[in-house]
């Protein structure tokens, strides 16, 4: 049986938020693998992570201390099912062969749920009870823009499994990737649940992603700005090429139809190329020269009102 997390964390049943955080911290640091050589090191920070996933999250803390190490089993809708299933067997009691479930409060020891009791004898003896479906769960999963955009394979390893994971082009931050079966195991004969996937974009260096759009900053040269150009702009896809029409100024936006976060089923995202005009930092003393003649010859002033 897996350890008590609050045993893990060294903390007690009534901690706080700040205090659970507090001596993950601490542990987390004693025992990272980059700073810890002891060989067993890696394996405690599994098992420090691990614990302060589950009770830094105040639902499934709250799962976890009723239900104990068997909470990733039972499913969200457990109470439901249980009262549906006790009016539907005696118009309000448990009657026939069932036996009765206490509940309670805590992990392991007094006051917690006899899973005993609650799987193996009341849902599948003579109360007359069918099996319980298994929980669904949900986990991370941390993709880079370019992923995102193109979609493609992932092998993802979650609490010592490995899962084949089939990418969709253009899925965006917060979505979900279901796959079927691969969540708690159900008790006696009933399925699985299903494992959901939350996707989460990390940042970017260069693009920015609002919904299906993306944008870009698109450096140019004060020249290419008055007089136009057509200039190669990057896309996640590779490169595109994007006309600056003569008399741009920084912060005016291009835009590329279609050249942002494929949709599968509509119209797919816009690519905005946000204009910054550059100049030399060091110019040289024949660009010097040359803005000297302009600034002497030209009456243009961005600061005055037009």
């Amino acid at each position: 049986m897996a350890r008590d997390y609050y045993e893990v964390l060294g903390v007690p049943k009534g901690a706080g938020t700040d205090e659970i955080q507090q001596a993950y911290r601490k542990l987390a640091r004693k025992y990272h693998p980059d700073v810890n050589k002891d060989p067993t090191a890696e394996d405690r920070f599994k098992e420090v992570n691990e614990a302060y996933q589950v009770l830094s999250d105040p639902d499934t803390r709250k799962r976890y201390d009723r239900f104990g190490d068997d909470f990733r089993h039972v499913p969200e809708d457990y109470d439901e099912r249980v009262r549906a299933n006790a009016a539907g067997y005696g118009g309000g009691g448990y009657g026939g062969g069932g036996r009765r479930v206490h509940f309670g409060h805590g992990v392991g020891g007094e006051g917690a749920v006899d899973f005993e009791d609650l799987f193996g004898q009341m849902f599948g003896g003579g109360g007359g009870f069918g099996p319980i479906p298994g929980a669904d769960q949900e986990a991370e999963l941390q993709l880079a823009l370019e992923e995102a955009y193109q979609g493609g394979k992932r092998t993802l390893r979650l609490d010592g499994r490995q899962y084949d994971v089939d990418i969709p082009a253009g899925v965006l931050d917060g979505q979900r990737i279901r796959l079927a079966g691969q969540g708690g195991r159900g008790n006696g004969d009933a399925p699985p649940g299903d494992l959901y996937l939350v996707v989460r974009i990390k940042p970017h260096s260069r693009f920015r992603v609002q919904g299906r759009d993306i944008y870009v900053d698109l450096p140019v040269s004060p020249w290419e700005a008055v007089l136009g150009s057509t200039v190669v702009v990057p896309t996640p896809g590779g490169e595109a090429k994007v006309k600056v029409v003569p008399g741009s100024s920084t912060g005016r936006k291009l835009r590329l139809r279609g050249e942002g976060m494929p949709n599968p089923r509509g119209a797919n995202g816009n690519l905005y190329a946000e204009i910054k005009v550059m100049v030399p930092s060091k110019p040289t003393a024949r660009e010097r020269e040359l803005f000297e003649q302009l600034g002497a010859e030209s009456n243009f002033n961005p600061r005055k009102e037009t």
